[in-house]
Formats: structure tokens, C-alpha cells, sequence
């Protein structure tokens, strides 16, 4: 607050320091939910973008903090936007040996499957593609001590159907939204996250013995990674490149 002026000042200038008073106060009420960031935390952050990965590789024998998990868990997943505020996420620790295993044998048939798609073409470029795709390493499911399988509540009525009515998959956008949010806590911290996408989602969620209404939209593979990269294991295997922002952003007609 600022200070007020001093008592021997005459009436007059008391009137003026009251109004000048309510000004500020007015000011700082209309501002008070205002949050401004240093040049400095802006770099930080454009760093913890670009520095994000999808982590295959991690240290099997180091676990991760419960508490640390649980502030990035509550820190993304409790500020994530959602439609109509309806937070459709439902978070599964998967932790048993009985559940780890199923998920690793959806993962490997559904992978075994993806490369006799690539390896069944009939032209030298689609093989070499499936060579390509028989070296990567696209899971850390034995590896990694944290595994989450992240599914939208499709039934949820938390938010009344606002934003949803229309653009029902707006909820599982709001979960991918808070996927998103949790990676870069995750990483803030040090903390590696890759997403498994290789699955038959109908069978995990049998599996795991989940709601019927619940859509599975994420595997997450969670612990420390092995290495840090600031590229893409993808572009450093050859698989696929990055484009220019300016090849993706179209002025419409």
C-alpha cells in the first residue's frame, strides 16, 4: 500500500491524498489477479518447451519421489483447462505385476502387428521404413517404476454439457490438454514422461477393469531418463523431420 502523507498537510491536500488514495486502491483491485513473468522465467520456459521429450530410456533401479509425482500430478492435472470445467481425466496407477504385464503384451502384439504393416509393402521405400521402425525403441514399459494409464470419463456431468453438446471429443482434447500440462511439470523437475500410443485401447481398459464410459487416451511411461536430448529421438534415428512453423500456418481466404 502506499504511504499516506503526512498529518500537518492543510484540509485541502488531506482531500487530494484520500482521492489519490482510492485511486491506487482501485488500481490495485483492478490489477490484484494480474501475473506478470520476468524476461528471464520466459526463456526459462521457451527452454523447458524445447527441451521436452518422449522418453523410451529409463533408470530402471531409480524410483521416483511420491511426493515430487504427486505435486507434478496435482500441479498439471489441477490447473489443466477443461471444457465446461468438467474434468473428464481419470488417472490409473497401474501397479501391479499382473496389470504391468498385460499392458507390455497389448504393447508388443500391437507392435508386432505395426511392423508387418510396414514390412508387407511392396517397394523398397516402405521397407526400408519397417527396417527403420524394427530399431526403435517406441515403449518404456519395462523400465519405467511409474506407469499411468489416463482415461476421459465420456459420461461425466460435471460441467452440465457446456462446450460439449456440440464437440463431444472437446473432452478427451481437455485430457490431452492436461497430458500435456503434466509432461512439462514432469520435466521441469527432471522427471521423464513417454506416451505409448502402440495399444489396443478396448483391451487395456478391460484389462485394467475400468467404467465402460471411460476412453482410454494415453499410457504414460514415467521415471528418469537415461539421457536428456534437445532432439527428437525420431529425428535422430531418421524416422521423420520437423517442419517450419511457416509450412504450417495457413492465412485463410
Amino acid at each position: 500500500r502506499r504511504p499516506r502523507l503526512m498529518s500537518s498537510l492543510n484540509s485541502m491536500q488531506d482531500h487530494d491524498d484520500k482521492s489519490s488514495d482510492n485511486i491506487y486502491l482501485q488500481q490495485q483491485h483492478q490489477y490484484r489477479h494480474r501475473r506478470e513473468f520476468s524476461p528471464e522465467f520466459q526463456l526459462e520456459f521457451e527452454q523447458l518447451l524445447h527441451w521436452r521429450r518422449d522418453v523410451r530410456h529409463f533408470q530402471k533401479n531409480t524410483p521416483v519421489d511420491e511426493t515430487v509425482l504427486q505435486r507434478a500430478l496435482s500441479t498439471a492435472f489441477n490447473s489443466a483447462p477443461s471444457v465446461g470445467l468438467s474434468q473428464p481425466w481419470r488417472i490409473v496407477r497401474v501397479e501391479s505385476d499382473e496389470a504391468r504385464e498385460a499392458a507390455l503384451r497389448n504393447f508388443e502384439e500391437e507392435n508386432a502387428e505395426a511392423l508387418r504393416g510396414y514390412n508387407d509393402k511392396n517397394n523398397d521405400e516402405e521397407n526400408d521404413r519397417g527396417r527403420k521402425y524394427a530399431r526403435l525403441k517406441l515403449s518404456g514399459m519395462k523400465e519405467a517404476p511409474v506407469q499411468l494409464a489416463i482415461f476421459c470419463d465420456e459420461s461425466t456431468t460435471k460441467g452440465a454439457g457446456l462446450g460439449a453438446q456440440t464437440m463431444p471429443e472437446m473432452r478427451r482434447y481437455s485430457v490431452v490438454s492436461a497430458i500435456t500440462s503434466f509432461w512439462l511439470t514432469a520435466r521441469s523437475v527432471g522427471i521423464g514422461v513417454g506416451w505409448v500410443s502402440i495399444l489396443d485401447a478396448k483391451r487395456l481398459s478391460e484389462d485394467l477393469g475400468v467404467e465402460e464410459d471411460w476412453v482410454l487416451v494415453g499410457y504414460l511411461c514415467v521415471g528418469y531418463p537415461e539421457e536428456e536430448d534437445d532432439t527428437p529421438e525420431l529425428e535422430r534415428c531418421g524416422w521423420e523431420m520437423r517442419m517450419a512453423i511457416d509450412d504450417l500456418v495457413i492465412t485463410s481466404l
